[in-house]
């Protein structure tokens, strides 16, 4: 048979069963949770932003950010596939028109002015090869003011100091600043935007200011001939002929 011996001169207590490791055990768990908690929404937010990125690469701010970051790196390349220069081109062209006509049809009856206009159809193409002539410098200005704003603060920031207006395929893009005018209209194509109209009414007045002049000074050239010699040379045909019909339409 066993024996069981009990130390009756001991005073202190055994507890075989100590309460310390149950709440170390408990303390270890919620370090656990809350370890558990941060990676979840470290996760969710890095899944987060790759879909909010994701989206953003699709809007017009984005396209207009790598517009004008080609425009810094001066990567002709890449502001080619970005913008439409035949649309923006066939945009402006009426701007220099209305300009023309505030500068130099003053005072003009309204009929008077439909009939230069119509005279005037043939100098149409040399009025877009100036415009085209114009563009690059044109948008390299307009972007000058946002070289200096990173990429991403540029493609997330965007709606800070632009008006954006977007519906469906269409988007109107503004400045908000007044020192830094600002406006223009893009499209989509495929999964990016294009510019495909840029207001400037300065450059407007001084594309039509230039043309307007070289048309006074060939008026002064005496004989038709010479007259449609030098028209030729700028692109014009029978400028004589149309320089005739308009001094017609002034008697």
């Amino acid at each position: 048979m066993s024996k069981v011996i009990v130390d009756l001169e001991s005073s202190e207590p055994i507890f075989h069963n100590s309460q310390i490791p149950e709440k170390k055990s408990i303390f270890g768990k919620i370090l656990k949770i809350l370890a558990a908690l941060v990676v979840l929404t470290i996760l969710a937010g890095a899944v987060g932003g790759f879909f909010y990125w994701r989206h953003l690469k699709t809007t017009p701010q984005y396209s207009l950010a790598l517009i004008v970051d080609a425009a810094r790196r001066d990567d002709q390349k890449a502001i080619d596939e970005l913008v439409d220069t035949d649309e923006i081109v066939e945009d402006f062209v009426p701007q220099i028109v209305d300009k023309a006509v505030e500068l130099y049809g003053r005072g003009l009856a309204p009929d008077v002015i439909q009939r230069v206009a119509r005279l005037a159809t043939p100098i149409l193409p040399v009025v877009k090869q100036r415009a085209k002539a114009e563009l690059p410098d044109l948008i390299r200005e307009k972007t000058a003011a946002y070289e200096k704003i990173p990429f991403w603060a540029m493609a997330i920031g965007a709606g800070n100091f632009l008006d954006i207006d977007q519906e469906n395929d269409k988007a109107s893009l503004k400045s908000k600043i007044p020192d830094r005018p600002f406006e223009i209209k893009m499209k989509r194509n495929g999964d990016k935007w294009q510019v495909v109209a840029i207001k400037d009414e300065k450059l407007a007045r001084r594309v039509a200011e230039k043309i307007g002049q070289e048309m006074i000074a060939m008026a002064k050239n005496r004989g038709k001939d010479k007259v449609t010699e030098l028209g030729r040379r700028i692109g014009i045909k029978n400028l004589g002929e149309l320089i005739e019909k308009a001094q017609d339409i002034f008697k």
